[in-house]
């Protein structure tokens, strides 16, 4: 009996990894699951006596047209014997490959694993992983392989970035396109992107995470640069709430929305110059001293924080706070002028940093920003950040109309004639 593969040069180095989770962002056609229906193989080879491995795919239908035929043609020399209605190979070890689907997370209970692999993992649920696989793999201290093209920014994308950080000594994420297979032409490649939509080209074809935006913000529109001389600061303020983030797990943590302080200096041309956008899953003390720290350091124009149960929270500390340092200050209340958050964000926004009216700090890092902004409004990404410096432009225009009656003025942006 005698197994010869050949390997592409990303599958040998997956192959070779020593990491027990490994995570694979793919696009079409690059080998992903030809790969796992190897290492599955090989796996059950190995495997102790008493336990198995395990495909699971987001569908029964998907389980057999993606792995029951490949294993049985690539494992043939090894396969004792096949059950199709079940959905279980036996090899000639006596280990088994069990076949499954996502659809009926209950046929995966009970199972003694030692290896598994779960194919398009952005389309199936979290909890077939974590609470299913993952428990039955600890016996054995089991090797699992998540691989998918993205769907967003669900679950798998935060295993991928669990994979990526390497924060993590048991993960290991790999990111590939379908330019990683080199016996696709490229021609093939080139005629896709051609054809279909940059958002199912992205996804498909280039394995972007990046691609639930609307596309109401382009990265070509981002500037960057340094602070004018001259101008007036303004600080906008976007509560999260205040949660008992210490005691939260990680899952939760990364649900939780940010705190956002939006620092921005405004000039006479109506350009906005961001300094920074100060973040983070704060408690209400704190919150409230990161904002005096920002009031006496840039002494703002005007300080304004969202209308809402927060900013009532916050109103007390912050006010011992100033009594404290004798450092008063007036707040404006930002409100959400009974516009949808969507609505009222591209109107602050999308013509100003179109038309490069907005620059942001060079000295600054706004990796986590940008992704906010290219991917609003997806509902798999918070925009605290962006959501925080749109608030400038009510606040703005509120200080420079103020020695007008209210019945006397219209606020009017000259960009998107808002």
């Amino acid at each position: 009996m005698e197994l010869n593969w050949s390997l592409l040069p990303w599958q040998l180095e997956v192959w070779q990894d020593s990491h027990r989770f490994k995570v694979i962002a793919a696009g079409r056609r690059c080998g992903k699951s030809n790969l796992a229906i190897k290492m599955l193989l090989a796996k059950a080879l190995e495997a102790p006596e008493g336990s198995a491995v395990v495909y699971v795919a987001p569908t029964l239908g998907q389980a057999r047209q993606i792995a029951w035929d490949a294993l049985l043609d690539q494992g043939r020399p090894v396969i004792k014997q096949a059950h199709v209605n079940n959905m279980d190979i036996t090899l000639v070890t006596g280990r088994k490959i069990h076949i499954r689907s996502a659809e009926n997370p209950d046929a995966l209970r009970g199972l003694k694993l030692y290896f598994c692999v779960i194919d398009e993992a952005a389309f199936v649920k979290e909890d077939v992983f974590t609470k299913i696989l993952r428990p039955a793999l600890a016996d054995l201290k089991g090797d699992a392989v998540l691989i998918s093209t993205p769907d967003g920014r669900n679950w798998f994308y935060d295993a991928f970035k669990t994979g990526s950080s390497g924060g993590s000594a048991d993960w290991k994420s790999w990111h590939l396109t379908t330019r990683d297979n080199p016996t696709i032409d490229p021609e093939e490649i080139q005629a896709a992107k051609e054809t279909l939509s940059s958002f199912h080209f992205n996804q498909e074809f280039m394995a972007s995470f990046t691609n639930s935006g609307s596309g109401m913000f382009k990265e070509e529109w981002l500037k960057y640069g340094s602070e004018p001389k001259e101008g007036s600061w303004y600080i906008a303020i976007d509560l999260a709430g205040f949660k008992d983030v210490a005691n939260a797990s990680t899952a939760a943590q990364k649900r939780l929305d940010q705190s956002a302080i939006a620092v921005v200096k405004a000039t006479d041309d109506g350009k906005w110059f961001v300094e920074k956008i100060e973040h983070g899953r704060w408690d209400i003390d704190e919150t409230a001293m990161r904002i005096l720290k920002n009031v006496e350091e840039y002494k703002p124009m005007a300080v304004g924080i969202e209308k809402g149960m927060a900013r009532q929270a916050v109103l007390g500390p912050l006010q011992s706070l100033m009594r404290r340092y004798n450092n008063y200050f007036h707040i404006e209340e930002l409100t959400h002028g009974n516009q949808k958050k969507t609505d009222r964000i591209m109107w602050s926004l999308q013509g100003n940093f179109e038309h490069s009216r907005i620059i942001l700090n060079s000295d600054e890092d706004w990796s986590e920003f940008v992704d906010q902004y290219l991917m609003f409004p997806s509902t798999q990404v918070h925009d605290d950040l962006i959501d925080a410096l749109s608030y400038v432009d009510q606040l703005a225009k509120t200080i420079n109309m103020e020695e007008f009656d209210e019945e006397e003025w219209t606020p009017m942006d000259d960009v998107v004639g808002y």
